[in-house]
């Protein structure tokens, strides 16, 4: 039983790890990377789309991203999808390729970002907590109806604990990461 509410609770930790690192990817360092733009949602035909499935996303160059639509027609779309988004990039086309050009960003700016940075952190630590409060009540329900002994309770809630410090210590890396890059000039 108790071992059961651990593995559980890893899995939906390992969850909470990997939406942050996804998060942080989209969050732009000053370097053209193809996953800043890859979960772009294009309202293509009448439903939204994720932009990797109407196009090749490349980086030629380090500053550049070029970005080509399988289909010709989608062009306006995904620069209108590029300028509604929280990028703060302007696209330029030729009618068959969009590009990106990713300016340099200033200090001010790599502040803001290291500060978000922090709060999808905080925000990740938040949910790995809350995987550990419900996996620690499972466990209470579980002495409660008699299914483990109170000493079964101990060493699972300890173990939990050191899951839980393991994936926090997990998510700060990826943080401390993320900041020493954005703030790399």
């Amino acid at each position: 039983m108790v071992n059961d509410a651990l593995k559980e609770a890893e899995i939906r930790m390992k969850g909470a790890v990997r939406a942050l690192e996804d998060d942080l990817a989209a969050i732009r360092t000053g370097r053209a990377s193809p996953a800043l733009v890859d979960r772009l949602s294009v309202e293509y035909y009448g439903s939204p789309t994720p932009l990797q499935q109407l196009a090749t996303i490349s980086s030629p160059e380090p500053r550049l991203l070029t970005i080509r639509p399988f289909d010709p027609a989608s062009l306006k779309d995904i620069e209108r999808a590029i300028l509604a988004s929280d990028l703060g990039l302007t696209p330029n086309n030729d009618g068959k390729v969009i590009r990106l050009n990713i300016p340099t960003l200033t200090e001010e700016r790599r502040l803001e970002l290291v500060k978000v940075v922090r709060n999808r952190t905080e925000e990740g630590r938040v949910a790995v907590r809350n995987v550990r409060r419900d996996a620690l009540n499972d466990m209470r329900d579980f002495e409660k109806e008699k299914m483990i002994s109170e000493d079964d309770l101990k060493r699972g809630s300890d173990d939990l604990q050191k899951l839980t410090d393991r994936y926090i210590e997990t998510l700060n890396e990826l943080c401390e990461h993320k900041e020493n890059e954005v703030l790399e000039v």
